[in-house]
């Protein structure tokens, strides 16, 4: 009964064993991987954080780019309102004066036509007072004209008073061929006197003409500008407010993907926390159960031990009947001990075993040795027996649990291994395309930084020409006013002078014609040419300042794809070489694994038979034993049984 009750304790502690190795297995595997998760949910959230502080960067940045573009909106459009109602206050002011210039010409081209119509005609004394009446009343015009200056309003003035009093010294005087004389004298003075006003007036209309020009000129470019400027700040604007949503939609995302990986990191702690305290716990308490499993086992093989002792005859008091008795256990026992040993020996020869059949062979000898000295051998047999069975038990136990242990080892760390090799894949992927990314944008920034070179070479050279350009404008319009002014002055020259009534005159008229009509054709000539040089000249300075703005724009547009795009690459750059640190720190680990794995290989796979085939013949082997065993415990209660009954006959003969 106490055999049977430690062969149960001891199953109770293989059992025992077998369900603590299984949960420890189960701890160590839920540690590992909560602390692989707990690892990961902390990078996860230095990751997401970065992202939302980046994030919020971005959104600061493209509010103070919107703030800045506005407000140079505003006053781009403050400047163009400012600019287009002093163009239509210019305009305004154009249109007066032209309309006086024009009625100042229409006024002195009538006067001049009077004047010359009635000098011409030889009319009688009321025609003359008529004539002289009608100059003096577009003297009068003239005077009132606003577009004549106030010298030039004296002159005509003082020639009115002249005129009136010549008509009144007249009518008193009644001399007509005086007065005749006299009125074609004032005549031709107060022709010349208008022909001055009306050049003048021609001129001054041109000049206002092209100052009114100028001004439209310069109020469209500058119209222009401004608007292009408006328009290119609410692109940027549109291309802030655009990147400032993606920004934000970005750091929410951050923000709720940090919101519940701190949560899952908070549970896994927690629970890491948990299972660590279980853990502990069973293992303080598997621990007292081994130890008082231990104890227990203790006691009951030192009551044993007091059982057998004392259940022991004294030989001393039956002499005769002990030598009997040994002498008849002996014999019997040779014959069982041989047939144990004898299944052993064929156990031994089945299985190749050296330790068995070593076994069979110091069973053999200690019966020799006992049936020699007299000694009682079944112990010492049957001790060899259940020592042999304990050593290859224990044995088993140790392989199992080694089995079970490279098993585990070599599972989980070729999972580890796999799972790293992944991880490394998926970062060295991860590195390339953003270095891929950074090399592309390096690419286009250094394509954008030669466009701008080549941009402002072009600039520079279109600067250049169109200084040579209006340089040689200057100079040839001068020169084509230059002659003008020769030509129109040779012309009042000659008209002068053949305009006079003698016979020299009469005699060149012919010639005067030709000149006078050959120097009209070069002053229309020459007039025609200024007007295509200034014509040429504004066309030029017009495409000049066109392509400047458009080269002003693609510029600026350009600088700011060159400063995003190499922000961009920078921060790839620098994201590849900290992904490219974490890899190198993945690989260590890496290493270290494989390094690992190899020594578990070499330790667990590196046997001479499989652990299947050992588990087998340990578990023959076993059997044989117990088989050995039970052959002699059976003899062993048939011996005590014959002994018995022997005791009692010898007891009643006595």
């Amino acid at each position: 009964m106490i055999g049977d009750l430690q062969q149960k304790i001891i199953k109770e502690g293989e059992a025992a064993q077998k369900t603590y190795t299984e949960f420890a297995e189960w701890c160590e595997d839920e540690s590992k991987n909560l602390r692989f998760e707990i690892k990961t949910a902390k990078a996860e959230v230095e990751d997401l954080k970065a992202a939302i502080e980046k994030s919020a960067s971005d959104i600061e940045n493209e509010d103070t780019k919107v703030e800045e573009l506005s407000a140079a909106i505003s006053t781009d459009e403050e400047d163009l309102k400012a600019a287009t109602e002093i163009r239509e206050k210019e305009k305004k002011d154009f249109a007066a004066e032209e309309k006086e210039l024009v009625d100042t010409v229409d006024t002195l081209e009538r006067a001049i036509m009077i004047i010359e119509r009635e000098l011409k005609g030889g009319a009688s004394l009321v025609q003359v007072k008529n004539s002289a009446d009608n100059l003096v009343e577009s003297l009068r015009l003239l005077v009132q004209a606003t577009g004549i200056s106030s010298q030039d309003k004296s002159t005509l003035t003082a020639l009115i008073q002249s005129q009136e009093a010549s008509q009144q010294h007249s009518e008193d005087d009644l001399e007509l061929k005086s007065t005749q004389q006299d009125g074609e004298a004032k005549g031709d003075e107060i022709l010349d006197t208008l022909n001055d006003l009306l050049e003048k007036a021609d001129a001054e209309l041109g000049e206002a003409r092209k100052t009114e020009k100028k001004l439209q000129f310069n109020y469209d470019m500058l119209k222009q500008e401004l608007t292009d400027s408006v328009n290119f700040a609410k692109q940027e604007m549109d291309k802030s407010k655009k990147r400032k949503a993606e920004a934000e939609e970005a750091k929410a995302s951050a923000e709720g993907e940090m919101a519940t990986t701190t949560k899952d990191l908070a549970e896994d702690m927690k629970m890491l926390a948990g299972i660590h305290h279980d853990c502990m716990s069973k293992a303080t308490d598997f621990e007292v159960e081994t130890a008082s499993r231990a104890e227990e086992l203790k006691a009951l093989a030192t009551a044993k031990k007091i059982i057998q002792e004392a259940v022991a005859l004294p030989q001393e008091s039956f002499l005769q009947l002990s030598a009997k008795r040994t002498t008849i256990r002996m014999r019997d026992l040779d014959g069982s001990s041989s047939q144990a040993a004898k299944v052993i020996k064929n156990l031994a020869r089945k299985l190749h075993s050296a330790a068995l059949a070593q076994l069979a062979n110091r069973m053999s000898a200690m019966v020799r040795m006992s049936y020699s000295s007299g000694e009682d051998p079944f112990a010492k047999v049957k001790g060899l027996i259940t020592t042999m069975i304990e050593k290859l038990m224990k044995e088993a136990e140790e392989e199992a649990a080694k089995h079970e242990y490279c098993k585990k080892e070599m599972g989980e760390t070729k999972k580890k291994k796999e799972e790293m090799e992944t991880e490394i894949e998926d970062m060295t992927a991860k590195i390339d395309k953003m270095t891929a990314e950074a090399k592309k944008l390096k690419e286009e920034v250094a394509v954008l930084s030669k466009e701008l070179a080549e941009l402002a070479s072009s600039q520079a050279e279109m600067d250049k020409v169109r200084q040579e350009e209006h340089e040689e404008y200057v100079v040839n319009k001068a020169e084509m006013e230059k002659g003008i002014k020769g030509i129109q002055l040779a012309l009042k020259v000659l008209r002068e002078y053949y305009a006079k009534e003698d016979k020299g005159h009469d005699a060149a008229g012919g010639s005067a014609s030709g000149i006078i009509g050959l120097l009209e054709v070069a002053e229309s000539d020459f007039s025609k040419g200024l007007e295509e040089i200034i014509s040429a000249e504004e066309q030029a300075a017009t495409e000049y300042e066109q392509t400047t703005k458009e080269n002003e724009i693609s510029k600026a547009t350009k600088e700011q794809d060159v400063k995003y795009k190499s922000k961009d690459s920078k921060g790839l750059s620098k994201s590849a070489a900290e992904a490219t640190a974490d890899r190198e720190g993945v690989q260590e680990e890496l290493d270290a694994v494989l390094e690992y794995f190899a020594k578990i290989k070499e330790e667990c796979i590196a046997k001479p038979d499989p652990y299947e085939e050992r588990k087998k013949r340990r578990e023959a082997e076993i059997a044989g034993l117990k088989d050995a065993l039970a052959i002699l415990e059976g003899e062993a209660v048939l011996l005590q049984s014959s002994s018995h009954r022997r005791h009692l006959r010898v007891h009643t003969t006595h």
